[in-house]
């Protein structure tokens, strides 16, 4: 019973890493596909506002920047969106290009195409995840050797 936790804890890292992974190439396909083939609106900033996490102290604190943005679509549907990570130039009542695709204008983007930035975020990410993966999965085959070795393997 002792080795199941030995499995069932990095497999579970593995489902979590993977399905980050998941998220994370779904996330940069959206964006490119409405960078490319998304249509264009005037947008105006109706908030900005900044979230911190980090505990403080001896550890680093984190500020996100968020913008809440409404606009109208070619059919004169009126769509409000959160976007994080925009610049910090963009204040409330400014306005904005963004673009989304018609068939989801509720997950637009505000932010500026910038195709190498997204692949290299994406990149470092996946491969961030990819060696959480590796870690995990050496760290099941010791753990098999090691309990094989001592004879306590369960049948």
């Amino acid at each position: 019973m002792f080795e199941l936790f030995f499995y069932l804890v990095p497999t579970l890292m593995i489902a979590g890493a993977g399905w980050g992974a998941y998220l994370l190439i779904r996330r940069a396909r959206r964006i490119s596909r409405t960078w490319e083939h998304g249509l264009t609106a005037e947008a105006r900033c109706l908030r900005m506002y900044t979230t911190t996490s980090g505990g403080g102290g001896d550890t680093s604190v984190s500020t996100t920047l968020h913008h809440v943005y409404e606009y109208t679509t070619r059919d004169g549907r009126a769509v409000r969106f959160e976007e994080r990570g925009g610049p910090a130039t963009v204040l409330e009542g400014d306005v904005v290009t963004v673009r989304y695709l018609p068939e989801r204008p509720d997950l637009a983007t505000a932010l500026p195409p910038s195709r190498g930035r997204l692949a290299a975020e994406s990149g470092c990410l996946l491969t961030f995840l990819g060696v959480i993966i590796v870690f995990c999965l050496g760290f099941m085959a010791v753990a098999h050797t090691m309990f094989e070795e001592a004879g306590s393997l369960m049948p």
